[in-house]
């Protein structure tokens, strides 16, 4: 099992001994340890700028690069703040040329925070791939709190919160999408997911016709001025979109699968079992899985039984 080494925050204080200043840097609060710099994941605002924390500003201060998913986004977001750092562009098109070059600079002992448009680094967005690689070098990582819209979305849609599953955002290719939708239709937890303006309408349609007509929350422009949340089954969400597009990034949390009664397959031959499982509307391949999985069997046995019976 590997560890990354521990280190104290560049010019901070240390929670296990209360020490402040420049401890266990290179005298820069560059977060140096042996040699090696440290990455910085450091959420950003999703809307209202006075949700940075000073730590979050304190790290920009000091470190020795930004790399930042839209470097004209960063600007701004710096200037706001009267912050003067180099910046580096990391986003999904260069992201393992870019990755790289970032760990050549963290090798060499500079200290680099990672940023994203908004939120959090690495929640539905490039920069878990240099994450992923600065823990398997054993190189210093620091995750800083802050901002995340899945977040603020679940808390404010009233729906479960005691147990979730954020799927992030949907494929675009339909076929992709569709498949996806069909393996969360029994997942109990509430579900969260990541939706464009004009994509939520054939989203919130989809999930109808395989989840049924669930309790689902829009949450938009979260943390902004016309920040709002739209409450009501999906058939209810579809109609207030007839009245016209929304705009702005938004989240999507659908309430969870209702609990399926136990049922007794004990005495059915496995063709029989395939077909009470296909009556409630799930498609064949789907009946393959849930019956080898309630009968702990391989798939292939199920599959066969449908092409021996013809089964439809």
């Amino acid at each position: 099992m590997k560890k990354n080494r521990n280190r104290k925050n560049p010019g901070g204080t240390d929670e296990n001994t209360g020490n402040t200043g420049k401890s266990g840097t290179d005298g820069s609060g560059h977060g140096m340890t042996n040699g090696t710099g440290t990455l910085y994941v450091v959420p950003t605002p999703i809307g209202n700028l006075e949700d940075i924390t000073l730590r979050a500003l304190r790290v920009l201060k000091e470190v020795d690069e930004i790399a930042a998913e839209d470097t004209r986004n960063t600007l701004k977001l710096l200037n706001h703040f009267q912050i003067k750092k180099p910046l580096t562009s990391y986003h999904e098109h260069n992201e393992r040329e870019k990755s790289g070059q970032l760990m050549e600079k963290l090798r060499r002992g500079n200290s680099i925070a990672l940023v994203s448009d908004a939120g959090m680094p690495g929640i539905s967005d490039p920069g878990h791939h240099l994450i992923g690689k600065v823990i398997e070098e054993g190189f210093p990582i620091e995750i800083l709190p802050g901002a995340s819209a899945l977040i603020n979305a679940l808390v404010g849609s009233g729906l479960s919160t005691k147990a979730f599953l954020f799927q992030g955002f949907l494929p675009r290719d339909k076929k992709n999408r569709k498949e996806i939708l069909e393996e969360l239709k029994t997942e109990m937890r509430t579900l969260v997911f990541y939706e464009s303006p004009h994509r939520i309408k054939e989203s919130l349609g989809e999930m109808e016709k395989i989840f049924g007509d669930r309790q689902a929350v829009i949450a938009r422009e979260l943390t902004k001025k016309f920040e709002e949340f739209l409450r009501g089954s999906f058939s209810e969400l579809l109609e207030v979109l007839k009245g016209g597009p929304l705009k702005g990034e938004m989240v999507l949390v659908v309430e969870g699968a209702e609990k399926q009664k136990e049922t007794s397959y004990e005495g059915l031959t496995i063709e029989e079992h395939l077909l009470l499982v296909m009556k409630t509307g799930v498609s064949k391949k789907e009946a393959i899985k849930q019956v080898a999985g309630e009968r702990k069997i391989p798939k292939r046995e199920v599959y066969d039984v449908t092409i021996r019976e013809s089964l439809d």
